[in-house]
């Protein structure tokens, strides 16, 4: 085994249920939901395990996912399972953060509370997402800049899936643009906002003066930001780096091809669902790609890494 990945998924992986056999089996996964509910004053363990109408709403499903990911991290910390590099999709980029110990669970809670509010906020009528399946990134990028209104692209997924983001109609005109180019298909996303648009800059104003109150300490690893699909080893950009990312698209597929190119052979995805893991396997069919999401994923991963 080569070097080891660890990755944090974003928000639209969540689900009802999640994190729920971790917290009722580990004790180290209670102690960060308590600390998580704590901190930000929620009933976490009530958002994320009993059925609600919060888990789909950005302020509420970041801090949910974001404590969800560091249980299971801390649980697999316990059990001696740790990184050579962290990286995550937009929201899971905090996760990463907390890996590699640039920001503690506690700090990293507070933010994400706030950042999900200030999200909401920026734009609380909306704006639109859609994923537009095979295309190249060059053409997306043309047929956004042409058209009338805020569009540009969100994410950089991995080939053939790239996500646009911005006014619903503007997203709605280049998706009819993007289709005659060619597109497979053009997939709306339930979303309650234009994550990673212009329209989110004020969000991304907010919480820099969040950031500024925040601690950040060496990295214990390094960690690849959203922003620069490049390495961060130490803890001066972090700040910066965030506060851009909201309004700015989310390089991961060049994440991935960097993390390649270190040596990576190992990616671990921790949290809700499998999406960054389909994200690898599309980008390199060779790698050892493990998700520990279920309770049960977590005895497949140690053995796997027993037995490396």
């Amino acid at each position: 085994m080569g070097k080891t990945a660890f990755m944090f998924p974003g928000q639209g992986a969540q689900y009802i249920g999640m994190g729920k056999e971790f917290y009722e089996k580990e004790e180290t996964a209670r102690e960060i939901f308590d600390m998580a509910g704590s901190v930000t004053g929620l009933d976490l363990p009530a958002i994320c395990f009993t059925e609600n109408d919060k888990l789909s709403i950005t302020e509420y499903t970041q801090i949910a996912m974001l404590t969800v990911e560091v249980a299971i991290l801390k649980v697999l910390e316990e059990k001696g399972i740790h990184p050579d590099v962290a990286a995550g999709l937009s929201l899971g980029e905090y996760g990463a953060i907390v890996a590699c110990g640039a920001m503690r669970a506690q700090e990293a809670f507070a933010v994400v509370r706030r950042r999900g509010v200030y999200m909401q906020e920026a734009v609380p009528e909306g704006g639109a997402m859609s994923a537009v399946m095979g295309l190249s990134g060059g053409i997306i990028e043309e047929v956004c800049q042409s058209t009338l209104g805020t569009v540009s692209i969100a994410n950089y997924n991995c080939p053939g899936q790239i996500v646009i983001t911005g006014e619903a109609d503007a997203v709605k005109r280049a998706g009819d643009v993007l289709k005659e180019k060619g597109a497979k298909r053009v997939i709306p996303l339930n979303v309650s906002g234009p994550f990673h648009s212009q329209m989110l800059i004020g969000a991304g104003e907010r919480l820099k003066k969040d950031l500024e109150k925040v601690q950040m300490n060496e990295l214990s690893v390094p960690y690849v930001a959203n922003l620069t699909a490049d390495y961060v080893t130490s803890p001066e950009n972090v700040r910066e780096l965030l506060e851009k990312q909201i309004s700015s698209p989310v390089k991961w597929q060049q994440s991935v091809e960097k993390m390649l190119a270190e040596g990576v052979d190992t990616f671990v995805e921790i949290g809700p669902g499998k999406t960054l893991s389909s994200f690898v396997k599309k980008i390199n069919k060779e790698v050892l790609v493990l998700n520990i999401d279920k309770y049960e994923d977590l005895a497949k991963c140690l053995e796997v890494f027993a037995n490396a």
